[in-house]
């Protein structure tokens, strides 16, 4: 892929600025259908992807915090000066405000840690993630009902394999910067190589092995979808792709 808009649903989009890797088939499918976004998951060799604040706090509301009885609602994200500024509602604690302000960085496993430098509730300093967020949060995430995200000390670890909706990504984030508004990660490995753009523009290929799109089923895939308008991103959204 190259300079996608890609919608994981109707309100997180990601900025796709380079991709290469694999469809992989999921359960009992024996290849990718684009019309079941359950039946296999994007593992990257290498990529750039690019999220802004405001899709990542979509994610959170919409997806990741969006349970019943969740512990945290009304998320906002900004970045200024290369920090993640995040605030919130603590809802089973009377939905207090609440904010942190920390960085982000890959773990050594490729996934991606916010270290809280500054925590405050009801515009009073507490002493860490975890004393902000209380038993409740510490044993919901400790006991993995909210599988995205884990806990080290005060710091919170985002899992990226699961914090999108799916298709899910696999992959792991060897670096993270900020660029304005914007988070970039950067996907790769020991067996990572350089991406090659088969032709100009924007675009998605997809090639070898099986792949299903409506009625049709394509045997040593050759498919191509190309940008109409180059002057932006090629967007595009699963659910609608017809």
């Amino acid at each position: 892929m190259r300079n996608v808009t890609y919608h994981f649903s109707e309100t997180v989009a990601v900025e796709i600025r380079s991709l290469e890797g694999e469809l992989v088939p999921l359960g009992k499918n024996e290849f990718p259908d684009f019309d079941d976004k359950d039946s296999f998951n994007l593992r990257i060799s290498t990529a750039e992807i690019a999220i802004d604040s405001s899709n990542l706090a979509n994610v959170l509301n919409s997806y990741v915090f969006a349970r019943p009885h969740s512990p945290l609602t009304e998320l906002s994200i900004i970045v200024e000066k290369g920090h993640l500024k995040v605030k919130g509602k603590l809802h089973d604690k009377g939905d207090i405000p609440f904010e942190t302000e920390g960085t982000l960085s890959p773990t050594d496993n490729g996934k991606l840690r916010l270290h809280g430098e500054k925590i405050k509730a009801m515009h009073l300093p507490v002493k860490g993630l975890m004393d902000i967020f209380g038993i409740d949060m510490g044993r919901l995430i400790k006991e993995g009902k909210v599988p995205e995200v884990q806990a080290q000390e005060d710091d919170l670890i985002l899992d990226l394999e699961q914090i999108l909706p799916p298709p899910h990504i696999e992959g792991k984030a060897v670096a993270v910067r900020m660029e304005g508004d914007t988070i970039v990660q950067i996907f790769g490995g020991s067996d990572a190589k350089p991406m090659k753009n088969i032709r100009a523009g924007n675009y998605m290929a997809y090639n070898k092995n099986r792949l299903r799109f409506g009625k049709l089923v394509m045997n040593d895939a050759d498919l191509v979808l190309i940008d109409m308008d180059p002057n932006d991103p090629l967007d595009f959204y699963l659910e609608h792709y017809t």
